[in-house]
């Protein structure tokens, strides 16, 4: 079981940040004149240059030191089914490939990637459920 320096609550928060943007889809109409009333929210499922989720995905990874970039990084690859518990330090030197100024854009880049990081840490034992029972 690999000893993470990330937090369960960080990677939670990223976890859930990263699901709030694979949600969403490109903007079908960005001059509809509607507003939020008439359309019920629907604009917010779509993300254009005002979206600000992927601003806090971005700023979210770039707070995390190299380690813990590494350690996200090898958790997302984890849950993939790219490495297993027994790969943990192959999985986490895929980090020293894409590099600190490239890991954000990289997750980002990945379909499902709150799902395979959900899974990354259910491997090591935490669980998604508990962390918002608990928040």
């Amino acid at each position: 079981m690999p000893n993470l320096t990330l937090t369960p609550e960080t990677a939670f928060e990223i976890l859930l940040l990263v699901r709030e943007f694979d949600a969403k889809v490109p903007q079908s109409n960005p001059d509809s004149g509607s507003n939020p009333s008439d359309d019920c929210g629907v604009d917010a499922l779509e993300f254009g240059p005002g979206d600000q989720t992927q601003h806090e995905i971005v700023s979210a990874i770039s707070d995390l030191n190299d380690d813990e970039q590494r350690e996200l990084i090898g958790l997302i690859l984890m849950g993939r089914g790219d490495f297993d518990l027994s790969e943990w330090k192959a999985a986490e030197a895929e980090w020293d490939d894409i590099g600190r100024a490239g890991a954000a854009r990289y997750v980002i880049g990945i379909p499902l990637a709150s799902d395979y990081l959900e899974e990354g840490l259910a491997q090591c034992g935490l669980s998604l459920a508990a962390y918002l029972d608990q928040r």
